[in-house]
């Protein structure tokens, strides 16, 4: 009967060692309620927030967009597509990135919703 309480009292000790914080915590763990503060900057100067580049400006004139066409057109029927995305990035003064249709909704719903006179989606 004496063995049987043995491994219950193993137990019942690694039970209570994990809860004190004892020496079952794995490296580089939190023990209960304690957290450590962020390693001190280098050189004692404050680490400065990254400069955020400036925005590009939308395409205004034929000649802005044609090279952004060229690339959105690359994979599809030149002449078609080039004369599509070049009246949809006049008018919403956008092209996504990326080439054929994906992307679209990154222009907004002008570029997205605009339709044929058949009713189709115009821009690609």
């Amino acid at each position: 009967m004496a063995f049987k309480s043995i491994p219950l009292l193993f137990a019942f000790f690694l039970l209570v060692a994990s809860i004190k914080g004892g020496s079952n915590t794995a490296p580089g763990a939190f023990p209960h309620g304690e957290r450590s503060s962020p390693p001190p900057p280098v050189n004692g100067s404050s680490p400065t927030p990254p400069v955020p580049s400036p925005p590009i400006s939308p395409p205004k004139t034929t000649a802005e967009c044609s090279p952004l066409c060229e690339v959105r057109c690359k994979l599809h029927y030149k002449k078609i597509c080039l004369r599509a995305c070049t009246t949809c990035c006049l008018r919403c003064k956008c092209v996504p990135p990326g080439q054929y249709y994906g992307n679209r909704v990154k222009c907004g719903t002008c570029y997205a919703n605009m339709t044929s006179h058949g009713g189709r989606l115009k821009c690609p």
